[in-house]
């Protein structure tokens, strides 16, 4: 790209602790607190956030979860009588972001922020502890089908930054595809070779890999029960 790009602004930097969540007691860091001034960022993420099951949240790949501002209008529409859609924080987001969505983010982004630098890695895929937070069986799946997961990011370059900081696009090598129109091929039970192939050569986290190569081989779609539901 010949210049940085001003994609939006840090409304909100969140961090939490890892506690008993809803009436199932499940261990959980998803209740994420505004965290003030300036907050370094690690490898891992931010420094005093926590992850209760590091096999699905956290890692590198996870490092920070970003989710817009923007979406919560849309939710208190539909959920008027739910305090959660208040302030930021209610989906787990670390960082809650002004002026951008899952359609504004390209998989492989490359992002400032404060003097830490980001790759856009994958979107988000709910998990029933959105179920729990929000005491209704099926906001895992809300989420998944209206595309307003959010989005995570990999640390390039560990740093500082705080709310008010802008989130400035350094490098954008995969402009075709957004997060939104990931979210959407897994929503959508896509198994296409001719969508799934070019999909693949993407920078994807293992995670994501190998979703994408079983359904491209298979020509079938992944059990949700378990991520959906807390099932197996």
């Amino acid at each position: 790209m010949p210049h940085p790009l001003s994609l939006g602004q840090v409304r909100s930097v969140l961090t939490g602790s890892i506690r008993p969540l809803g009436a199932r007691q499940v261990p959980s860091a998803i209740d994420k607190q505004p965290a003030k001034g300036p907050q370094a960022v690690h490898e891992l993420g931010l420094a005093g956030d926590q992850q209760a099951d590091r096999r699905v949240h956290g890692g590198i790949d996870k490092a920070v979860h970003c989710y817009a501002w923007s979406h919560y209008a849309w939710w208190q529409a539909y959920y008027p009588q739910q305090p959660l859609f208040g302030q930021p924080g209610a989906f787990g987001e670390n960082l809650s972001l002004d002026g951008m969505t899952e359609n504004d983010v390209c998989i492989g982004d490359v992002l400032q922020i404060g003097s830490a630098r980001f790759a856009v890695s994958q979107g988000r895929q709910p998990c029933f502890k959105l179920n729990l937070r929000f005491e209704l069986p099926d906001m895992a799946a809300q989420v998944q089908d209206s595309l307003r997961a959010g989005w995570y990011l990999r640390v390039l370059q560990e740093g500082t930054l705080q709310a008010g900081d802008s989130v400035t696009l350094l490098e954008r090598p995969h402009p075709d595809y957004s997060v939104a129109t990931l979210l959407a091929l897994i929503r959508d039970r896509e198994t296409r070779p001719a969508l799934l192939d070019p999909v693949l050569q993407l920078p994807l986290p293992d995670s994501w890999r190998k979703l994408f190569a079983h359904r491209r081989a298979a020509g079938e779609v992944e059990d949700w029960a378990r991520r959906m539901q807390g099932t197996d």
